[in-house]
């Protein structure tokens, strides 16, 4: 997977995308973060999915990669269209203005993406010593958020500050959550983060839904055990919608493609596309 994300960017080498300029635009757009408490969970894979299937759909999507890893870059390696003129990082940081500035356009017509910055693990310590340091990211979207319908925030999957910057940046919340107890353990720590940030700074975050992914029917033990925790906890928030274990996930991103430019056809792309719909409705659109 790492020698397919360097041959792209070696073939991308000199196209660097930059903005004309960074004159606010018409849209003011929803933002939705993606957060999970636990690895591996699909976090990232319904980051990319849900941001390229709304573009693909036709809305104006950006794709933000708060997360050092970079896995959004890496799952979309064959779709990118030039280099960032800058990272995430000298944003948040304050050598850059805007995150507009960093966006990236990909092969997805209307999709963008800030490519991954694996210094956001240094950035994030010295983003502890600012004045405001929860609300950097908010102001770093304020000439982005006005070129998107939608801003799709993949954060880390702890609870720092990058992921408080994501939430305290966003009006949704979508919480991916395997058939795990442990995954389940970690959702009650993002609630309970959300119930923070409400109390103390007075953000009151939009729950969009827990969505349950890697889901596997014929494991029929552990879904008894954990589906039942999920509807007493989370009833009115838990999205019909749940994405099933499918090799046909993870081959598209092995080949730096969202699912549905990959096979259209497959269980994980038929399950993500009725997630479009449940999620369209919950926004409003």
């Amino acid at each position: 997977m790492a020698s397919i994300l360097s041959q792209h960017l070696r073939r991308i080498v000199g196209s660097v995308d930059r903005p004309a300029n960074l004159a606010k635009g018409y849209r003011n757009a929803r933002i939705v973060s993606v957060c999970a408490r636990k690895g591996g969970v699909g976090k990232t894979t319904t980051a990319v999915n849900l941001a390229a299937g709304f573009a693909m759909r036709g809305r104006s999507v950006l794709l933000v990669d708060v997360d050092a890893q970079g896995h959004c870059t890496t799952a979309l390696a064959a779709e990118l269209r030039g280099m960032a003129s800058g990272s995430l990082s000298e944003v948040l940081l304050g050598r850059r203005r805007d995150v507009q500035e960093i966006a990236v356009r990909t092969t997805v017509p209307n999709l963008h993406l800030t490519v991954g910055d694996k210094a956001l693990s240094e950035a994030e310590g010295v983003m502890a010593g600012k004045i405001g340091k929860e609300f950097l990211l908010r102001k770093c979207l304020k000439v982005a958020r006005t070129h998107y319908d939608l801003i799709v925030i993949d954060c880390p999957p702890t609870l720092g500050n990058l992921t408080i910057n994501a939430l305290m940046a966003s009006e949704w919340l979508l919480v991916p959550c395997d058939m795990s107890v442990l995954a389940l353990e970690g959702v009650d720590d993002i609630f309970e983060t959300v119930e923070t940030l409400s109390d103390t700074l007075s953000h009151d975050l939009g729950i969009l839904g827990v969505l349950r992914t890697r889901y596997d029917s014929r494991n029929k033990a552990v879904n008894e055990c954990v589906e039942p925790a999920l509807q007493t906890r989370y009833g009115r928030t838990l999205l019909d919608t749940r994405i099933p274990v499918n090799t046909r996930l993870a081959q598209a991103q092995a080949a730096g493609k969202p699912v549905g430019r990959f096979d259209d056809s497959c269980r994980g792309a038929v399950a993500y596309e009725a997630l479009l719909d449940e999620v369209s409705g919950r926004l409003g659109w």
